[in-house]
């Protein structure tokens, strides 16, 4: 599939819906319509993008409509993430995570994990 782009109010859109799924619209509205003020209009226009740009699915179930991802939320992160990369970071790995290092406090066991993240990339090169 493609890389799509997709607004930060579809990501709570589909966060949702990976998190909890199948869902009916009015499942969709009653869970983030009014947490977002958004009315019933903009949550189905939401869906309705998110189905044409592939990353949902919908079955009618009589007059309901029945939502689900259609592509895993790694995916859809691992995009976002090099596209991100790509324009703020000039598709540099490294200043982006000097970035993220220098400007964010880490636990113990976070570092662990880099340094291990850091030694495994290390023995592949």
């Amino acid at each position: 599939m493609a890389t799509v782009q997709i607004s930060e109010a579809e990501w709570q859109v589909m966060n949702l819906l990976w998190h909890q799924q199948p869902l009916t619209a009015q499942e969709v509205i009653a869970a983030l319509g009014e947490k977002n003020g958004w009315a019933v209009s903009t949550v189905k226009t939401m869906l309705h993008r998110l189905v044409k740009k592939g990353v949902l699915r919908f079955d009618q179930q009589g007059t309901r409509y029945v939502y689900s991802p259609r592509v895993r939320r790694a995916d859809c992160v691992r995009d976002e993430s090099r596209s991100f990369l790509k324009r703020v970071f000039a598709g540099e790995p490294a200043t982006l995570l000097a970035h993220f290092l220098k400007t964010s406090r880490l636990s113990a066991d976070e570092i662990a994990d880099l340094r291990r993240i850091l030694d495994q990339q290390e023995e592949r090169s």
